[in-house]
């Protein structure tokens, strides 16, 4: 467990994220909100590859001088050693810049207690099946991109084989690479078996392509989440009893392998003395915005109660009675994840909040956590934009560093990246301003050029 020097910085979690649902954010999240709940960190905060806030804002929306950095993955392989320090700006496990200290640790799928959170799900899944007739298989993705990918399931299985634990098997299988899960049958002898997905979220990996590889369904379709999948063990499957549970990185107890992660940060690095007590600028400069009647963003009102509270609402609902109530800073993540018709907003600032919705909080730093939820890292970035400390990547830098099926996006022509961004951005469909240029000498043409920042400084360091 992190010592009390942590209540002077700063906790990051990195996950995945995902342009399509909101399953790929969600533990985050939740293991961010149980973390903050302890009060062990002055902030917590979490970021994301495929989600807002990105890697390269969330810098924006923590204070302290100390920072600490938890990638939320399975696996040390192509993510935590290559793009996340790219993105993140990384110089190793310690880097030191603009007059903060980031310290970059393990991802959390590499922990030895991880071994206790498979047991566990095992147990979960399978309650008074007895180990001995049953077979553990912990599947993964497998990539040829990273030998490492494989490697944290592989440390598992041995952990587990080792601590005699029990069970009559124990192996290691993948979606793309062998040992193949959906050869699970011929690599098993027990008559019970027990699968659990070595996956962060339950997304489209856990929810879809593994139960088709399995023989629980025929075909993709809809997630198996909205049949309840988990809630119908065992599966009679090829003369076996086969029980299939939820994600590892699912589990409440993950909040716990992030803060070992921590932990073993500082025994490795010989980290022990306080940080020093930074006063909170954000904080203050968000005081100082609401005192000078900048009482909303986006298409959020705020307003600043008699007894120093705040109450929160959509703009168009300012004076409409009957809206439903709610008290957490954390329910502004709830509140700003779907539109009116349901639909997940990846784009926090398109203008699709849903209404009908009150938000009362009773602290300036809850209102800056929930103001965060809405728009995140707006604050900071507004307040680096009026120090003229704020310094935009152009889009074409940005579209190089994407990998994977998102690579060839930096093959969209000059004249369709204007056209894509004056309809998508420039025509109502976000409520920020453009500060980054085409190319570092290229600016905004046509109608995204109406929806660009004047005299904004597009010089980087």
């Amino acid at each position: 467990m992190p010592s009390a020097s942590h209540s002077n910085a700063a906790l990051i979690i990195i996950g995945h994220g995902s342009t399509t649902n909101p399953d790929s954010s969600a533990p985050t999240h939740l293991h961010a909100d149980a973390i903050r709940r302890r009060g062990i960190f002055r902030e917590v905060a979490c970021c994301f590859w495929k989600e807002e806030p990105n890697m390269r804002e969330v810098y924006e929306m923590v204070d302290s001088d100390v920072i600490y950095i938890v990638p939320n993955f399975i696996s040390e392989g192509y993510f935590c050693q290559q793009v996340l320090p790219r993105e993140l700006r990384l110089d190793g496990p310690v880097t030191h810049r603009d007059g903060k200290t980031i310290y970059y640790c393990d991802p959390v799928g590499i922990h030895p207690n991880m071994t206790r959170l498979i047991l566990q799900r095992a147990d979960e899944v399978a309650p008074g099946v007895p180990r001995d007739r049953t077979s553990l298989i912990i599947v993964g993705h497998g990539t040829s991109l990273n030998e490492n990918s494989t490697k944290a399931i592989q440390d598992q299985v041995s952990l587990i084989r080792d601590g005699h634990h029990g069970f009559a098997e124990v192996i290691d299988t993948y979606m793309e690479e062998a040992p193949f899960v959906a050869e699970w049958a011929k690599l098993t002898t027990s008559p019970d078996v027990v699968i659990v997905p070595f996956f962060i979220a339950d997304g489209l990996h856990s929810f879809q392509d593994i139960p088709v590889l399995l023989g629980m369904r025929e075909e993709i379709g809809a997630a198996l989440s909205e049949s309840g999948v988990f809630h119908h063990n065992p599966h009679q499957l090829q003369g076996r009893q086969l029980y299939y549970s939820g994600a590892i990185g699912t589990a409440p107890l993950m909040a716990d392998v992030v803060l070992d992660q921590v932990n073993d940060f500082d025994q490795k690095h010989g980290i022990s003395s306080p940080v020093a007590v930074r006063t909170s600028t954000l904080n203050d400069t968000l005081a100082a915005w609401l005192a000078s009647g900048r009482d909303s963003i986006g298409e959020i009102a705020i307003t600043t109660n008699s007894d120093g509270s705040f109450s929160l609402c959509h703009t168009a609902d300012l004076d409409q009675e009957g809206l439903q109530v709610h008290h957490a800073a954390n329910d502004a993540l709830f509140i700003a994840r779907n539109d009116a018709n349901g639909a997940f907003r990846p784009l926090h600032s398109a203008p699709t909040m849903n209404r009908g919705w009150r938000l009362d909080l009773a602290t300036l730093e809850d209102l800056r956590l929930a103001l965060d939820f809405f728009y995140p890292a707006a604050l900071g970035m507004a307040l680096a934009l009026e120090q003229e400390k704020l310094v935009s990547v152009p889009l074409r830098e940005m579209l190089s560093r994407q990998t994977g099926m998102y690579r060839f996006a930096n093959n969209i022509t000059d004249q369709q990246a204007h056209a894509m961004i004056g309809k998508c951005c420039a025509n109502t469909k976000c409520t920020r301003r453009i500060l980054w240029p085409l190319a570092a000498s290229q600016p905004m043409a046509n109608e995204a050029a109406s929806k660009a920042q004047p005299n904004h400084p597009q010089v980087r360091p």
